[in-house]
């Protein structure tokens, strides 16, 4: 299993028979060279997207169009993106399992808020989520964007997973030192895990350092803007 950063919230994930692009961002994303978006989406399978805010979510259809690619998310959300004609996609809920490939992505719940913006203002895009991916002996977290949640409990008991992407940004999110102290405490048998949104707004954390220090004894890789870490 291969996770590379594409700055901000977006990942490629590269494990078993699939390419994952998680919230790809390319425009207008401050920490990701679009010089480089060739690289960073080539052999692309499939996408996931945590939730609709535009930071997640703005590049996707653009994406989805020119590499065929199917998306993958939360009922409403997907529902939303598929209306535009030329993209296809799978919603699902909380609970449900899909197959993509030889790898199972389960939807589990984040604590966050999921919209839209539409002509109107603000469009509801159903719940916030993140993602369990299990392929290869090993269970990936992608956290999407969240808070520290009480189900992480049972999350850590029923899933195990073996690693976890986490959002230590602050204001949006929760920050480095809250994020490791959760994480402790929810997945003390975490094997390593990998920071995101992070160093892109001004009112973002602009490093890891308190997330890795929160964690310890923990691993934690952090890698540069497309960088790999594999795991």
């Amino acid at each position: 299993m291969r996770v590379t950063w594409m700055g901000h919230g977006s990942f490629r994930i590269e494990v078993a028979d699939q390419v994952l692009l998680l919230d790809p961002w390319i425009k207008d994303n401050p920490s990701f060279p679009e010089e480089r978006a060739d690289e960073a989406l080539d052999g692309a399978t499939a996408m996931l997207l945590t939730h609709g805010h535009f930071d997640h979510t703005q590049d996707c259809v653009d994406i989805a169009k020119e590499r065929g690619l199917h998306l993958y998310g939360i009922f409403e959300l997907i529902n939303w993106f598929t209306a535009v004609p030329g993209v296809e996609g799978t919603g699902f809920n909380r609970g449900g399992t899909v197959k993509i490939g030889k790898v199972a992505v389960t939807l589990v719940q984040a604590s966050h808020s999921s919209s839209v913006q539409a002509n109107t203002g603000p469009c509801y895009t159903g719940q916030e989520c993140g993602f369990m991916i299990e392929a290869e002996g090993k269970t990936l977290y992608a956290m999407g964007d969240t808070d520290i949640m009480a189900d992480w409990a049972w999350m850590a008991e029923y899933h195990r997973p073996d690693f976890a992407i986490v959002p230590i940004g602050g204001h949006f999110t929760m920050d480095g030192k809250r994020a490791g102290w959760g994480v402790r405490k929810y997945f003390p048998d975490l094997k390593g895990a990998i920071p995101g949104h992070y160093k892109t707004f001004p009112v973002l954390a602009q490093s890891a350092d308190a997330f890795v220090e929160a964690m310890k004894p923990i691993p934690v890789h952090v890698p540069d803007v497309l960088e790999s870490v594999d795991l």
